[in-house]
């Protein structure tokens, strides 16, 4: 599933102690469901209109190659822990789906984001950050929530519209809508201390839908080429922009625009076809979508934006990923405390002050042993290379990602040195961090191969 995530920082972001420093950083992070690279204006959409977004990259940074993991908990996994989530079993969404026919039985997703893993909310917790967490959590359900993890106030929930008990209204209200409102009170009741803030979208997951005044509007609306032009996905993704506005407002009427850093991303990439084949995006022109480790799959939009600490307009070319907000975070906050946890990502602070700063890393790893939108597979990119190895046919695909970002040409059979040094480092990271692997599946069935098990739908995630 997608997200979006905003990150909010306050002064002293790149500066000196926090501990000598009355105005510390405040952090929101809104993070959108299932939101593809190519849905937003400043991605070069001329359909959905998304001005509030687009802002942020007007006032800010925008980043071309931004990863995320291929699923929905997955990413939420490695964004929490700055770990890549092959290290707790959380390859696929929470507790993911079984096609028990299939060539291949894929590993048993865990249940939950360990305990003993520590967030960034409980990092920043420890130096007087206040947290609140508003939105979808999916690592882990009663004991495992985020109130379990360091955040401190939470309202968890999912799907397009909350009932009446829940919101305390007298009608139904739409959830980009009520989680906004709580967000907006947050910033508001805690705008006098340093304090962290996740916002998580449903928005814009299947199923599909939308209040009837912005689905009547993209109805009417003359779709453009080249794009499907779903008017239910636009309104549902307007939703979501007027909610990134509102956030944005809070935080500028409450004097803290200067204080503050906006980071907006994505948990994967958008979903293209419903399992009935229904259209209900495109990542054009990347290759692939949610559920595949192609780059449509876990190339993702993101923005930053920081008034007088992040130029404006600019464009981030550097690859990263959403494992590295919590290295971010930390250091931006400052915290001076180290643990023993292994570290995956890396700070991206310098990338945020400079686009053109070096980060000490060149290569990425995603493992999906699972059967989703595609079969089950693990990839790597260092530099600009990049290999996919596919478990049911032993096969690799290798592309050039700086001429080919479409992947439309494989390379592997004519570099065959690249391809071999590639496979041997993914198998090293695979063993490094204790990546769980399909196998051989006794009862499968080449007919029953794409079934599901009883009482599951692709939709489950």
């Amino acid at each position: 599933m997608k997200h979006f995530l905003l990150i909010l920082l306050s002064s002293g972001l790149f500066g000196g102690s926090i501990y000598a420093q009355p105005d510390r950083p405040n952090f929101i992070l809104i993070l959108a469901d299932d939101l593809g690279w190519a849905d937003l204006g400043c991605y070069g959409n001329n359909y959905n209109e998304t001005p509030n977004i687009d802002r942020l990259a007007k006032e800010g940074m925008r980043f071309t190659q931004f990863y995320a993991g291929p699923v929905c908990s997955p990413t939420r996994a490695n964004l929490q822990s700055g770990q890549d989530q092959a290290r707790f079993g959380i390859t696929q969404h929470i507790p993911g789906h079984r096609r028990p026919f299939a060539k291949l039985t894929d590993p048993v997703v865990a249940s939950h984001l360990p305990l003993a893993v520590e967030t960034y909310a409980e990092r920043l917790r420890s130096v007087g950050y206040t947290t609140g967490y508003f939105g979808k959590w999916h690592l882990g359900k009663a004991g495992y929530g985020p109130q379990d993890q360091g955040w401190q106030t939470v309202v968890e929930c999912q799907g397009h519209t909350q009932p009446p008990q829940i919101t305390g209204t007298s009608q139904p209200q739409r959830t980009a809508d009520f989680l906004t409102s709580r967000a907006e009170a947050f910033i508001r009741d805690h705008r006098e201390r340093p304090f962290v803030l996740q916002l998580s979208h449903y928005a814009v997951h299947i199923p599909l839908s939308t209040t009837p005044e912005l689905l009547q509007k993209y109805q009417v609306k003359k779709p453009t080429t080249g794009y499907p032009c779903n008017p239910m996905y636009a309104g549902l993704l307007e939703e979501l922009d007027q909610s990134v506005g509102r956030i944005v407002q809070a935080v500028d009427q409450a004097g803290l625009a200067e204080k503050t850093l906006i980071l907006f991303l994505s948990d994967n990439g958008g979903i293209e076809h419903e399992q009935s084949g229904r259209v209900v995006t495109s990542n054009r022109p990347l290759r692939g979508e949610k559920g595949t480790l192609y780059e449509g799959g876990i190339r993702i939009p993101a923005l930053a934006r920081w008034p007088g600490r992040i130029p404006v307009g600019s464009e981030c070319l550097t690859p990263a990923t959403t494992m590295d907000i919590h290295p971010t975070l930390i250091e931006l906050g400052k915290v001076q405390s180290l643990n023993s946890q292994p570290q995956d990502g890396v700070s991206l602070a310098a990338v945020l002050r400079d686009s053109q700063a070096i980060l000490a890393r060149d290569t990425f790893y995603w493992h999906l042993p699972h059967y989703h939108h595609s079969s089950p597979a693990s990839a790597i990119r260092q530099g600009d290379w990049k290999l996919i190895e596919f478990y049911e046919t032993e096969t690799t695909q290798l592309y050039r990602l700086d001429t080919d970002p479409a992947e439309a040409k494989d390379l592997s059979a004519s570099e065959p040195t690249k391809t071999a040094k590639l496979r041997s480092d993914l198998a090293e990271w695979r063993k490094k961090v204790g990546a769980q692997m399909p196998t051989q599946n006794p009862q499968y069935d080449p007919a029953k191969a794409t079934q599901l098990a009883k009482g599951k739908k692709e939709a489950d995630n």
